[in-house]
């Protein structure tokens, strides 16, 4: 059958297989409505490629709870024994990954992998094309992801995935689209029915016109449902017994499973496939659509649906089951109304999901299991409480986990059970702590001391010495943090608990080098060395990020690089997105302090884009990017830092306050109100001096100076600092330029008042685009009476032709990747009204009317490269 306008869709899918077949594999996501006809173009693709390539088939499935990795556990006996033993071993996920990679890699001929309905993809699945689209380009393999683009919001996991992997080479988005008037009308030739109304009421939507097609006599009904519905209709009384039982079992339907719910009788089956209401999906059944499934599904009545569940269940529970069938029984039960049996299966569901570190789906089994758990001994539900609230942990959902947590630690203080009593609240301290609630945390805190050390010694009181040393270490109270890491460390090797003994490390080192004392990196290494050796890889994780971020805010712009690249590379192997996403924001910092401005914005924007930044990531993104505007003079300026001081005063914490507070000042500064900066330094000061942080209460120092302070600087304070407040001006800008830092360097230069050295700091804004800073110092050159000052753009804008400034040549580039004025200030973080004042300066700088010829035109006078990416100097 011809597929009507799908013709380039399949050319670019038959390219992309013929790269595949030279060794440049790619991962594809094939987005559509339901029912645009995703799976008819795949399944034609499939179809043509004949003997020449292996083609791997596997579905997500519509369950309430889906099986983890279903796609896999469709295929796995087709790659061999080895990844299915794997799966039915709840190996570690990533060696399922990396045998599931070896195996269509090592393949013979290419290999074409389809994933189906990845919008119903469980965690483990998601994850899994994250780490395949990240290393499939030297694979003879094309992965086609099949997903409903209209089902996925802005918050939907799947769209977290797109965005992880839209800058990734080998990562393609192709879409269905409905299908025109024309292409309705000639698959309605022949019929009696009106091409333009049947166009309108299915708007293109292939599966729709087909059904309507099939099932309307009298004309397009009034609901594309009854459409569906139609054909069911039609079919005997046995057929609709049939597709009943087959829509309450789901797809794949295992004709003797089918059989056993029915009591083998399935002597209407042919009558449902003639009818087109069910189709072969293999050695199986399916419906011929999702759609038709769910219309079916919708309209048994709950009594009889109900009934249906049972008779699963028990086909299921007769037959034998493995391991990858509990959240399919779980989800059976339940249908049931059988609370025994969710009890049963729902938590051993649960414990499979986390094992192949598919959390969600492990959250939402142990939620099931709660509602059933309503009846059981309250020491059973709490320790359901705790599962299920470790789980949300994991998943972010941290308001969740605390409620259950709280419910918990009120059933163990019923039943006098101190050791968990201390346990849960060690757990509420840290809840608390990344919901941003300090007070909180440390109350919860020191309640887990005081229960767990009345008690005597084990790894929960180890535990809870270690969350007060972390709790201190966040909050820079250094010798707190050292002291109580110290007693965790301790207990630890004591017991030899080596995840309490990696953390403790981690919180001890992080704070001796918050100290300057160099001891701490060494205890970090090895706090890394146990949490690799043990397969700790959060602990690995947290030690990595650690070493970077205090690099970074030490403006050790070096190691800060180096240790970055590390961290975000380990994380991104890991699949650990949440630290990747973190250090992202620290990133942005470093690209700040080298005078990458430009790339700061760009690496500051993907973070506060990400639906699932924490509150601490967004902090430095936005930090970043408020800098970047006020050193640049562009708009909306407050808005960013208003948000960023919000979400940092919450945490009562110097390390997210201190940046902001310091980012307010030099834009009171900036914006020629030094009252302002003062006071947003000195907001911080204080408390940056109590916890002795002599870079934060340097640069807070400085900042107060400059708004007009004659207070004398903290002794402490970092070098640079001190040799700036002591009027040492030129040494201090050496010592920034040693250290990678020109804007720094450029304003110590500045501060001097000296007419060499403003020029000098004049002549380095103008490079870094820095034009309030500039012209601040130029009207001092002026009142000194220098001569000479330089007039007109900086050299920045007169390095092309047309004189455009960097951000009109930042908005040309997206300008030129297609986006609308929205998207382009979303992307940026600017107002619409201001992208559309960039473009309006660009077009009347270039001489063209319209946005596409601004983009040619730039790309013709070379601002632009041929790709519409940024031209830069060689």
């Amino acid at each position: 059958m011809e597929l009507l306008e799908r013709a380039p869709l399949l050319q670019e899918l038959d390219r992309l297989l013929q790269q595949a077949v030279s060794g440049q594999g790619s991962l594809v996501f094939l987005g559509g409505e339901a029912g645009a006809g995703k799976t008819s173009v795949v399944s034609h693709f499939c179809r043509a490629q004949g003997q020449d390539s292996v083609v791997l088939e596997g579905a997500c499935d519509a369950l309430s709870t889906p099986r983890p990795l279903g796609p896999l556990l469709d295929m796995a006996h087709l790659l061999g024994g080895e990844l299915d033993g794997m799966l039915r071993h709840a190996a570690p996920r990533d060696q399922i990954f990396r045998a599931f990679l070896a195996g269509v890699t090592s393949a013979t001929r290419p290999t074409l992998v389809i994933f189906e309905d990845v919008h119903w993809a469980d965690e483990a699945t998601l994850d899994l094309l994250r780490y395949l689209g990240r290393r499939l380009a030297a694979a003879r393999t094309l992965l086609i992801a099949t997903y409903r683009d209209d089902e996925i919001g802005t918050t939907h996991p799947l769209r977290v995935v797109l965005g992880d992997l839209a800058t990734t080479a080998t990562v393609r988005r192709l879409a269905v689209r409905p299908l025109s008037e024309q292409a309705v009308r000639t698959m309605a030739a022949g019929s009696a029915l009106n091409p333009s109304t049947l166009y309108q009421a299915t708007a293109g939507n292939a599966f729709f016109v087909t059904e309507v097609l099939a099932g309307a006599k009298q004309g397009v009904p009034a609901t594309v449902r009854d459409a569906v519905l139609a054909r069911a209709a039609r079919l005997s009384a046995g057929g609709r017994a049939l597709i009943e039982a087959g829509a309450v079992i789901g797809s794949p339907i295992a004709p003797r499973l089918l059989a056993s719910v029915l009591g083998n009788s399935l002597e209407a089956l042919e009558d449902c496939v003639n009818g087109g209401v069910l189709r072969a999906h293999g050695t199986d059944l399916a419906f011929r659509h999702e759609l038709v499934r769910q219309a079916v599904l919708e309209a048994i009545s709950a009594s009889h649906r109900q009934s249906l569940h049972r008779g699963v269940l028990a086909a299921l529970r007769q037959a034998g089951w493995r391991e990858d069938d509990l959240a399919r029984l779980a989800h059976h039960a339940e249908g049931a109304g059988d609370g025994e049996a969710v009890l049963i299966y729902a938590p051993a569901a649960a414990r499979r999901a986390a094992s192949l570190q598919a959390h969600r789906e492990a959250t939402a089994q142990y939620a099931r299991a709660l509602r059933w758990a309503s009846a059981r001994m309250p020491e059973e539900r709490a320790t359901l409480l705790e599962a299920y609230a470790y789980e949300c942990y994991l998943t972010d959902r941290h308001e969740d986990a605390l409620l259950a947590r709280e419910e918990a630690l009120a059933i163990w203080r019923q039943a006098g059970n101190r050791r968990k009593e201390g346990e849960t609240l060690r757990w509420l301290s840290r809840l608390h702590w990344f919901m941003g609630r300090h007070r909180e945390a440390a109350q919860a805190g020191r309640a887990a001391v005081e229960v767990l050390e009345i008690l005597p010694p084990g790894p929960e009181l180890a535990m809870a010495y270690s969350n007060q040393a972390q709790l201190h270490m966040l909050a820079c109270e250094h010798d707190e943090a050292i002291t109580w890491g110290e007693r965790a460390i301790a207990l630890a090797e004591a017991s030899g608990d080596i995840a309490t003994l990696s953390h403790a490390l981690n919180n001890v080192g992080t704070a001796r080098l918050g100290l300057d004392d160099e001891q701490g990196r060494a205890l970090l290494e090895r706090s890394y060395t146990l949490a690799c050796q043990g397969g700790l890889e959060e602990h690995a994780a947290r030690a990595l990020t650690n070493r970077s971020t205090i690099a970074t805010a030490h403006f050790d712009t070096k190691r800060a690089e180096q240790y970055l690249d590390e961290g975000i590379a380990y994380s991104i192997e890991h699949d650990l997105d949440s630290w990747a996403l973190y250090l992202q924001g620290w990133r942005a910092a470093l690209l700040l302090m080298r005078g990458h401005w430009t790339e700061a914005t760009q690496v500051a924007a993907a973070v506060l884009d990400n639906p699932h930044a924490a509150p601490v990531s967004r902090i430095e993104a936005l930090v970043v990017l408020g800098r970047v505007r006020a050193r640049r003079g562009d708009p909306d300026v407050t808005s960013v830092l208003d948000e960023a001081l919000a979400l940092a005063t919450s945490t009562e914490e110097i390390q997210r306050l201190g940046p902001v507070r310091i980012a307010r000042a030099e834009a009171a500064w900036l914006a020629g109100n030094p009252a302002r900066a003062w006071a947003e330094a000195d907001a911080a000061l204080g408390l940056a001096v109590r916890r002795r942080e002599p870079w934060l209460a340097g640069e807070l120092a400085l900042w107060s100076w400059r708004g007009g302070s004659r207070e004398p600087a903290p002794s402490f304070i970092a070098q640079p600092f001190a040799l700036q407040l002591a009027g040492r001006w030129q040494e201090a800008a050496t010592a920034w330029q040693e250290r990678g830092c020109p804007y720094e360097a450029a304003l110590a230069l500045g501060d001097g008042g000296d007419e060499g050295a403003l020029r000098q700091a004049v002549s380095a804004l103008d490079v870094l685009g820095g034009r309030p800073a500039a012209q601040l110092f130029t009207r001092r050159l002026r009142e000194l009476g220098a001569r000479g000052i330089p007039r007109g753009p900086r050299p920045s804008t007169r390095s092309n032709p047309a004189h455009l400034t960097q951000r009109e040549i930042e908005v040309l580039v997206l300008v030129a990747e297609g986006l609308r004025n929205a998207e382009i200030a979303a992307r940026l973080y600017l107002s619409a009204k201001t992208v559309d004042h960039h473009i309006s300066a660009a077009l009347t700088k270039l001489g063209v009317p319209s946005r596409a010829e601004a983009a040619q035109e730039a790309m013709r006078l070379g601002i632009l490269g041929q790709d519409g990416e940024l031209e830069r100097p060689k």
